[in-house]
This record gives structure tokens, sequence and C-alpha cells, in this order.
């Protein structure tokens, strides 16, 4: 045995593994994991959660993924019609599809909220947007009743539908309200969202809004409704066309009614209350129009062409379209001439008529069944004239009228048949007799010829007849009404209102493809040499022709196209009106020449402002600051600068007008006269006669018309300027200038005005223009240096037989005597009283 000791051993390799506290903890939750999903109910949980999430995701992906921003509504502007106003700031015309008024929370009454409540959302302060008792009772009814699904959206949710969302019937669209009701709810105030329900709400009769419904079924504001009243509008956001309608009476005093009961049940009225609205009947009124007075519908039609040209038609066009944007508008009609300016175009329309055979120029309806009166109504056909109404003739003695109503039918033309549309006055009780709207048609215009604002508008007998506006839109010959023109082009070079022009044969060769041209009078004679003034006030033809040839046809077609009246070829027949264009441009042109040749644009829009009131158009419109003001401040007055180019010397412009008021003294609108004001004018006639002009009138005021048919045709050998157009003008000058000041045309500067003898157009020294209109001596305009030379003696005055005023011996008749007589101190003094009264020597 061997007891030796062990051999010593080394020291034994130690091995260390260093862990990290995290490692240890998510280490410890491994393990515990691993055991809990050995537990099969903690597998089952987890997967619940996961898709629980997944459904939120797949719901958010559905539903609300492109849901319109809730807070757009904070700055939401409803759909309003533009509104028109006068020259006066009175609203006379809207331009809308449908009824809009938008009002404030604090603008509705209390009690009509309150009913609005009762019959939509009892718990509208309470709840935050969902009203989750009423979805669950919804969703019962739905499941156990075949009806159409049964809502529960509260009014939030009926915004959201509204104004966020379409009107589909689907649980995917409650879903997308229920969640946009909760974005509402956090983004507005409880009044905010109740202003937009009853501003926005649809109610019938193409109402929008409880104002708008309140107009449209009781003819009030809803701060004159009564109980019996609000509770009825608060029935028709759920059928408005049900309820509505006169037939379902029964059906909306039970719901209004029930209503009623429900405000009481929550203490917003008291029981007397509630039995003396039971007790009302629903008092609705008939449909009705906008509210505004029937005036300027012509007027209004082309202030429409104008907006939608400049803002467009709707809310796709921009914030500022005519149908939506809510414009306030300011034109510069005047009522009071535009009343006078349709009444007096319609009475000459009537003139022309009186006599003529009965036709159904108005269209025709199918009156075969039960459904004539809506067709009738859809034509929108009507006539404001006198005590006159639009209806359809029915056969056996009887008319309709869109209402429905049938009336007896005295008598009536043979060439009627029913379905006609036709104009009929009341004749006894219940009866009517056949009336003939005029197949003639004809435009007038009224202008201030210092601004070119246009103040009356009227295209034909009545817009709702024909909305074609015959006074800017139809393209008409302007006949001798453009002569004015050609004269001044013949003034601007190198003529003067006394030169001789000879009224004689003119013939003139116009090319191998046109061949010769010859041209007559009126009335077919000739008068020989004759003055430039005569011509125009005598409407002489080949004396026009002669001085635009003389002048050069191109410096003619300038001057139109310079007048803005058209832009024609250089011959000679467009110096006689052959050219089409329309009464806006000739009444504009007329107004020029009184504007001293300066530049106007016809404006009928003076401004327009969107609906918080910001002026948007013109786009450097400023406003007058105290311009009508009832006293002078004292500070200096302002001064403004004369706008326009000059297109026309001032002073040819002026000599136009002077012997334009030749015309009307002693020439072919004579007729005129009587009205004893200073007037220019001229009349027109084209071949045919097709139509048959007037424009004229006074230093304020400008107007012009035509008459004629659409698809022009003779309107009889009778028919001329001076004895159908220039009457119309008579009655409406008349009146429109009764209160006007008879203030003289004003020559301008440099102009010289010198004594003439009318007839030779040679210059009169001793002699005085007297009052009659056909005396010998007249006052003639020139300009400086082209006045008549020679005088004509008193011996020859009276050699011819004409009566100059008596002179006095002492004086001469030549140049200015050196002598001091009486008499020419007399005659010094009349002249100073010319030129004081004139303003100046020019």
């Amino acid at each position: 045995m061997n007891n030796a000791p062990p051999p010593a051993e080394g020291p034994k390799p130690i091995s260390y593994t260093l862990k990290r506290d995290a490692e240890g903890f998510f280490g410890r939750w491994r393990d515990k994991w691993l055991g809990w999903w050995q537990s099969k109910r903690f597998r089952l949980a987890t997967y619940a959660v996961l898709v629980f999430f997944a459904l939120i995701l797949l719901a958010w992906t559905i539903f609300a993924r492109n849901l319109p921003d809730a807070e757009a509504l904070i700055e939401y502007e409803s759909p309003l019609p533009t509104v028109v106003r006068d020259v006066n700031g009175e609203p006379f015309h809207s331009y809308a599809r449908e009824r809009r008024v938008q009002l404030e929370y604090a603008d509705f009454p209390k009690t009509l909220v309150h009913a609005y409540l009762a019959a939509e959302d009892k718990t509208f302060f309470s709840h935050g947007g969902i009203d989750y008792p009423g979805i669950v009772s919804a969703l019962f009814d739905n499941i156990f009743s075949n009806k159409r699904s049964r809502g529960a959206s509260t009014i939030t949710q009926q915004v959201a539908k509204n104004l966020l969302l379409t009107n589909e019937y689907s649980y995917t669209r409650k879903v997308k309200e229920a969640i946009l009701a909760k974005r509402i709810e956090n983004a507005l105030t409880k009044p905010q969202i109740l202003s937009l329900y009853l501003n926005e709400i649809a109610l019938g009769r193409q109402a929008f809004g409880v104002e708008a419904a309140a107009q449209a079924y009781f003819a009030k504001s809803v701060d004159q409704l009564q109980l019996h009243e609000m509770a009825f509008l608060a029935i028709l956001p759920k059928a408005p066309e049900r309820y509505g309608r006169a037939k379902n009476a029964e059906l909306a005093i039970a719901r209004r009614n029930w209503v009623l009961g429900e405000m009481r049940a929550n203490e917003w009225i008291t029981d007397p209350q509630l039995a003396s609205a039971r007790a009302q009947p629903l008092g609705l009124v008939t449909q009705r129009g906008t509210g505004y007075k029937n005036i300027g519908g012509y007027f209004a039609e082309e202030v429409r062409r104008q907006l939608i040209e400049k803002f467009g038609e709707t809310d796709s066009a921009g914030p500022y379209s005519v149908y939506s944007g809510g414009l306030w508008v300011r034109s510069s009609m005047n009522p009071e001439y535009q009343l006078l300016a349709t009444k007096a175009l319609r009475d000459g329309l009537l003139r022309y008529n009186a006599g003529k055979a009965w036709k159904a120029n108005l269209g025709t309806i199918d009156v075969t069944d039960d459904e004539w009166p809506s067709r009738f109504a859809s034509t929108n056909i009507g006539i404001d004239y006198a005590n006159w109404r639009a209806g359809v003739a029915l056969g056996k003695g009887r008319v309709g009228f869109a209402d429905g109503t049938i009336a007896r039918l005295n008598g009536g033309p043979a060439a009627m048949k029913a379905g006609d549309v036709i104009a009929v006055a009341p004749q006894g009780t219940n009866s009517f007799v056949v009336r003939s709207v005029p197949e003639v048609g004809g435009g007038m215009v009224v202008q201030n010829p210092n601004n070119g604002r246009v103040l009356a508008v009227q295209g034909g007998f009545d817009n709702r007849i024909s909305s074609f506006n015959r006074a800017t839109q139809a393209q008409r010959q302007p006949g001798s009404t453009i002569k004015p023109f050609v004269y001044a082009t013949a003034l601007d070079n190198g003529m003067t209102p006394t030169s001789i022009i000879v009224d004689g044969p003119y013939c003139v060769w116009q090319g191998a493809n046109l061949g010769q041209k010859c041209f007559r009078n009126f009335s077919g004679s000739g008068a020989g040499p004759q003055t430039m003034r005569w011509g125009l006030e005598q409407s002489r033809n080949l004396m026009t022709v002669r001085a635009a040839a003389e002048s050069g046809m191109d410096n003619v077609t300038d001057t139109f196209r310079a007048m803005s009246i058209g832009d024609y070829p250089d011959y000679l027949s467009y110096a006689l009106g052959a050219g089409d264009t329309t009464v806006l441009k000739m009444v504009n042109a007329y107004s020029m020449l009184v504007n001293h040749g300066r530049e106007l644009k016809p404006t009928l829009i003076d401004f327009a402002q969107n609906r918080k009131g910001k002026v948007i158009w013109p786009a450097k419109w400023k406003s007058c600051t105290g311009c009508r003001a009832p006293d002078w401040n004292g500070k200096p007055m302002p001064r403004f600068a004369a706008a326009g180019k000059q297109v026309m010397d001032p002073i040819t412009a002026y000599q136009v007008v002077h012997m334009l008021e030749g015309v009307i003294e002693r020439g072919t609108a004579v007729t005129l006269r009587e009205l004893d004001r200073p007037l220019f004018g001229k009349t027109g006639t084209t071949t045919g006669p097709t139509n048959v002009w007037f424009i004229g009138g006074s230093p304020h005021l400008v107007a012009g018309l035509y008459l004629g048919f659409d698809q022009p045709r003779n309107m009889g050998g009778y028919a001329q300027g001076s004895s159908l157009a220039a009457p119309i003008f008579k009655q409406f000058a008349r009146t429109a200038m009764a209160g006007m000041p008879k203030t003289p045309f004003v020559a301008p500067a440099g102009t010289r005005l010198v004594r003439i003898d009318r007839k030779s157009g040679k210059r009169v020294y001793g002699a005085w223009p007297g009052a009659d209109p056909k005396g010998a001596v007249i006052w003639e305009a020139f300009k400086a240096e082209t006045e008549p030379k020679r005088s004509i003696r008193q011996d020859e005055l009276a050699a011819r037989g004409d009566k100059p005023k008596k002179k006095t011996t002492s004086q001469t008749d030549g140049a200015a005597s050196t002598t001091t007589s009486p008499s020419a101190s007399v005659g010094t003094k009349r002249d100073q009283e010319f030129i004081q009264q004139e303003g100046g020597i020019y």
C-alpha cells in the first residue's frame, strides 16, 4: 500500500455569467407570458382584443377616414340669393332658386325654438350629439316592423346630414352622422348648432330655414308668428310636401296638435295656450311670389346677365356667384322712371295694335286632363298691365288660371281654341273678356347723360311673356337716328351748320360687285340747296349722303366706332342707318353728345357688396362720405375730374345738339315742342318701314326707343318715328321731367354763338331771334373763325317776306356802328344779357 500523499491539484477554472436587470425583467415577463399562453382563456381574450382593434381600424377606414371636417361649419356660409336694390336702396328683385333668409340665433323667438325641440329633439341641450335611448328604440322598431326605417337623429345629426353628408337611407350614413355629430358638438356651441339647423332645414315651397318658411306659408316674419303657426312649421321637417298641401290639412292639424302637446308636456306652454292653439285652423296662404314689387323685370334680367358674366352662376364658380353668393347689388334703376317708361312703351304698343286681328301669340298648353294648372304654372307666363291676367282657354266659354280656378269667358275671337294662353280682363262677377297682347315689340332705355348710369330699361310688353330684351339685345337698323353722327363728321371736316348742301338726286358707283346705288328722300322729292341744319331738322336722306361722301365715308364709320354705335364697312348706305345696333348703344351715343363728346360707358350696376357688406365690384370703388349730408359743412367742396376720354370735339358735339333742338322746334319731332323745355332729339324710320325710332332728351335725361316686329316686316306705310315713337317719349317725358328745372344745353368753351338767317345761313346784324321757332333769325353755334362773314340786310329780309324785329332808323346793318345812339345801346345791352344768360362768351 502506497501511503504517499496525492499530488497537489492546480487551481480550478471559474466561469461567470453576467445578466442585466432588464433582461431579467423581460425574461420574467416572457416566462409569465408563456405560462399564461398555455391557458386557453388567455388566448381567447387576446384574440378578442386583437379583433376589437381590427374592427375599430376597419370601422375608421369605412366610416370615418374621409369624413368632412366638422370645424368647417364654424366658417360655414349658407347659399344665399343675390338681392338687387334700386337707386334709392330699396330691394326690388332677387335671383334665387330657393327661398332663403339667414337669421342669428337671438332673432329666433324662444317659443319657436321650443316647438322645434318638442318635434325633433327634446334633449338637445343635454345630450352630446347622439340620443342613445332613441337609437335603441329605433333599432327595435326597424327590426320588428316592415315599414321604412325609422331614424333617431338628433338635431346635431340632422345638421351633419344636411350640411356634410347626403340624404341616402342607410345604416352607413347613420354611423357617419353619429361620428360627425360628436365632432360637431366639440367644435360648435349648442346655439350655433341650432342656428345652423333653423337656417338650413328644408321646409317645402322651396323654403330653406324657418324665416323663409314663415314668409312662404304665412306671409309673416318669425317674430310675427302665433303659437299654432310656430307649431305647424315645426312639423314640416318630417314631410314638408305632405303637410304643406291644403288637401292634407287634417293630417297637418293632427301632427301640429301633437307638437303642441309635447310643448305642454315639457312645460314650455300653459294649458290655456295649448287649448287656444289647438282650436286654430292652419291659416296657410297660397303660394306667394318673392314679395318684391313687380317692377323692372327687363332691367333686373340685364343686371343678372352682367353679374353671371362677372361672378358666375352657381357656387362652383366662386364665392360670389349669383344664386348662392348672397350679394347685395346697388343698381342705377330709378323706380319712378322705370314705371313711366314701362307704361309709355306698353301704351304705345297697344295704340299700334288697336284694331288689328287677335292672334294667339302667348303659347299653348295641353288642357285635355286635370294637370293643366301645373302645366300652365310651369310656363311662368304672367301680365301686370292694368287689371289683366294671364289664363288658358279651356273651351266652352271657360278660362282657367294657374291656381286651378276656372271662370266664365265672355265671347272670344273665332281664332281662339282650347289650350291657347290668353290675356283676359275682368268683366262682371267671375267673368272675363279676352284682351290682345301686341305682337309688335319694342325697347326703351333711359340714361343720365352726365355719368352714363342707366335709369330704366323696358325690353318689351312684359318680361314674363318674353324675356328677350329688345332694349339691349335686339339688333335693329337705327334709320335716321344715326344722321347726327354723319353731320358731326362733316362738322369735323370743314363744314358748318350753315353749309349749303344740295337736296337732290344722288347716285354713286360702288364697284363692279355692287354697281350704281341711287339714294332718295323719304318723300321721294328734293328741295335743292339747303343748310345743313335744315337737312337734319327735316331728316333729308340725300343731304346726309352728300355730307357723308364729301366728308369721307371712312371718317363717318370712324365716328360710329368712336361713339360705340357699331363697326360698319365704308358704304354710304350706312350713313342712313343700314347697320344694326341696339337702343342702349344709340341712347349712350346721344348722351355722349350732351356730355360734350366725352366717352360714357352705360352702367346698370353702381356697386356690388358681399354678404358682409364689403364692396367687391368695381375694384376701385370708393364711398363718397358726406355726399348725402343735408347741409354744407363749410369745408371745401369736392371737385371731380371728368371721366372718360374725349371721343368727339366738344364744340362739334354741342353744334349737333344745338341743331337737334331744331328737330323739336320745327322738324320731324315738333310734337314734343309743347313740353315747353329745352329738348333735343331725332326721329328715325327704316326702309319698309320695319322700325320706327326716337332718341332725345334734356341736359339731365336722355331716352330712346324703337318699335318693330321681332321678325322684321312692314309696319304699314303710315308708321313713322314722328307718329309712333315720338309720342311714346312725350308720354314718358311729360311726367318724368315735370319737376326738373328748364335748364338749357350749355355750350363748351370756345363756341361762337352767332345770329343767322335760318333759311340762307347768312349772318344777321341788328335782328334778334324771337319766341317764334319758325322765325327768320336764330342763334347758331360755330367754331372760332368758321362763322359766316357776310351779313343779310333788313331790306333783303323784307323783300323775302320775312318779318324781322323792327329796328330804329339809327341802327346800322353792317359792322357795329361807331355811334353811341340809344338804339345801339339797347342792342349792346341785349348782347350783354344774352352773354350773361349763357354763362359767358363762348
